[in-house]
């Protein structure tokens, strides 16, 4: 299974929210890169960095350390975060993103999305599927499609997507453990798909469960800053 550190980033900062929320902003780093440089120095091969600030302005807005990250260290980086045109996602591509995640483009601008994985491919091109309650979420989390879970998933797999980064927006930084019984519905429903875990990861206990259920990968957050899970022991179990 893929462990997939987190970077959120807000004005070139390293910072956590709860619940997307953010009034919640936490910082936790001033350089990015020096966190990315930390997770390469323990054996981890990836990287999830999140554009806050694209997000909200609905347009890439930190490029230059999704740059800086990539031609600075060996990670494979998936960029998410205010993707909304082809531009968005040429700049994402140029400065070094191995793969993009789309969410509210998913939801909001269908054909694009769709063009994005015909002409790019299935191996670059993630589905972001956020989701409160039983609905997709969109716009940086702050509206709620009408759009079911399974449904989604599931309509995206039959048009040629295998990466779904499955995130449940109430347990986002709230270190209460991940929706295990979502992600099992979810693979029993699309056993085909390449699931990765996102959201409530507290412990490193949680980690070989999600293994075990077929995930393919699972994002850790907030549990790496505050330090309830060790870059030791993710050096531990990728090596294992």
């Amino acid at each position: 299974m893929r462990i997939i550190p987190a970077i959120d980033l807000i004005d070139g900062k390293c910072v956590r929210l709860s619940k997307g929320d953010y009034s919640t902003q936490k910082i936790y780093n001033e350089s990015p890169l020096e966190v990315a440089k930390a997770f390469e120095a323990h054996g981890i091969d990836y990287l999830h960095l999140v554009d806050l600030d694209g997000a909200k302005s609905k347009h890439i807005v930190n490029y230059k350390i999704l740059e800086a990250i990539a031609t600075k260290t060996t990670l494979k980086i998936d960029f998410g975060g205010g993707l909304k045109s082809n531009k968005d996602l040429e700049i994402a591509f140029e400065c070094g993103a191995n793969q993009i995640t789309g969410g509210s483009i998913a939801v909001n601008e269908p054909k694009i999305f769709e063009e994005w994985i015909r002409s790019h491919g299935n191996e670059k091109i993630i589905l972001g599927a956020d989701f409160h309650g039983d609905y997709i979420a969109t716009d940086g989390w702050l509206k709620t499609s009408s759009y079911r879970l399974l449904d989604f998933v599931g309509s995206y797999q039959n048009k040629g997507i295998e990466y779904v980064i499955c995130t449940d927006i109430s347990k986002d930084g709230m270190l209460q453990g991940p929706s295990f019984e979502v992600y099992k519905n979810l693979l029993k429903e699309q056993p085909e798909i390449k699931l990765i875990a996102s959201g409530g990861i507290s412990a490193f206990e949680e980690l070989p469960k999600l293994a075990s259920m077929g995930c393919h990968g699972t994002i850790i957050g907030k549990a790496i800053y505050e330090n309830r899970i060790s870059l030791k022991e993710l050096e531990r179990f990728i090596l294992n």
